[in-house]
């Protein structure tokens, strides 16, 4: 392939990726600016992309309606609690799957996988009943609990898949030395894999902050997170599609940033091992 060539399949290949990109990320932008419209200008016929009259009073009907920051909190408090419960979990089962392995470890790894095949409907009634008679319901906890089962075999997989590339001659070593499991896992293995174990925990926060089905079933105002807040602005009377928009909004731009800042790390942690 001539360098001309090259050139020519680079501009391609960028320009179909910011093509895709562009479509990926409109309905985001759309929602952003539709949060400024009036309510008549939102449902317009004909809605302009920015020729309109901007305006606050979408988020100050939100921000007076609803309050925000209580949402906010709990979503914090259930996406960093059940990564970090995730993780506590999925450190020491992907350490026994990656260097401890028997004949039935690839079979364990793909049934593990398969429960994300699962519709979460499936289970909606026993888990349900299960919460109401421990009086868990409309509780942090539970959410916590149910993120952390939904997103743990990923959890497992990202850092099966990191641990699998440290050499076990490391570990081998520390073993020599006298170091116990715990001191292992905890002095050897973690300071090692520590960009994967980062990514994996970007990784469960993003997809337990932006959970929808658990939290509209399981909570009901005190343990709502944004999710909830979001719903909270359908009602039987129709669509608020612009005070909808802002609530939406407000629920999008702090994971969006989070996601910004941290776009390289999780970009490593979904491709790595994806070339072997």
């Amino acid at each position: 392939m001539t360098i001309k060539d090259s050139r020519r399949s680079k501009l391609i290949y960028t320009i179909a990726a910011w093509t895709i990109s562009g479509m990926i990320f409109f309905p985001i932008l759309w929602t952003l600016i539709t949060s400024f419209k009036t309510e008549a200008e939102a449902i317009s016929a004909s809605p302009s992309l920015y020729a309109f009259d901007w305006t606050l009073e979408n988020y100050r009907d939100v921000l007076s309606r609803s309050p925000y920051f209580n949402h906010f909190w709990n979503s914090v408090v259930i996406s960093l609690g059940s990564s970090l419960l995730g993780l506590l979990i999925a450190v020491p089962a992907a350490w026994s799957m990656a260097f401890v392995q028997t004949k039935k470890t690839k079979h364990l790894l793909m049934w593990m996988l398969s429960t994300k095949m699962l519709p979460p409907v499936g289970v909606l009634i026993p888990i349900y009943l299960l919460f109401r008679d421990f009086a868990l319901l409309d509780t942090k906890l539970a959410l916590v609990i149910v993120m952390t089962l939904i997103n743990l075999p990923i959890m497992v997989w990202m850092l099966y898949t990191y641990f699998r590339e440290i050499p076990n001659e490391i570990l081998e070593a520390s073993r020599m030395d006298g170091a116990t499991i715990g001191e292992e896992i905890f002095h050897v293995l973690l300071p090692i894999a520590l960009p994967g174990i980062a990514s994996t925990l970007l990784l469960n926060v993003i997809l337990s902050w932006n959970e929808a089905f658990w939290t509209l079933i399981l909570t009901a105002a005190s343990a709502a997170p944004l999710t909830a807040f979001i719903a909270s602005y359908s009602s039987p009377e129709g669509l608020f599609y612009a005070k909808l928009s802002a609530a939406s909004a407000m629920a999008i731009v702090p994971i969006l940033i989070l996601g910004w800042f941290s776009q390289k790390q999780l970009v490593r942690g979904l491709s790595f091992g994806a070339v072997k």
